[in-house]
């Protein structure tokens, strides 16, 4: 499927709505209990189901936003985050960026820029060379 565009139908769209929707009411409890990194290990989870349709995409968004913005000891989340997660998170910090809102683009450039001396340069660029189609935010100000 390499270099596919893949569309999203509209049962399948809202049947991935319903699971982020779960999964934001579980993020909340995890923050609750002031479990900042579970939430946001729990946010990433699942992010390849995202695909095509741009109301999952910002639902998911959203759900992950909510998981950046609580993150307070940026060196302790991630040494406590698989390196399975960074490339997915680093989608997501730019992401924030693209948004523009002030709090948002502080939090994500902390959070990159101690993701990029923990896992060096090659996530930022496979954030730049991901195959159209599979979260793909470019086009922002980043």
């Amino acid at each position: 499927m390499a270099g596919a565009e893949v569309f999203v139908e509209a049962d399948n769209a809202e049947a991935i709505i319903t699971r982020i929707e779960h999964k934001s009411r579980k993020i909340e409890t995890l923050l609750k209990q002031y479990k900042p990194v579970e939430a946001l290990k729990t946010a990433l989870e699942g992010t390849y189901a995202i695909i095509g349709d741009e109301r999952c995409k910002s639902a998911h968004w959203l759900v992950v936003h909510r998981a950046i913005m609580a993150i307070k000891d940026v060196d302790g989340m991630l040494s406590s985050l698989d390196p399975e997660y960074y490339d997915i998170l680093m989608k997501y910090l730019y992401r924030g960026l693209a948004t523009g809102d002030r709090p948002t683009c502080d939090q994500c450039l902390r959070i990159h820029e101690k993701l990029t001396e923990k896992a060096g340069l090659g996530c930022i660029l496979r954030f730049l060379t991901d195959t159209p189609g599979v979260i793909n935010y470019g086009g922002g100000r980043c």
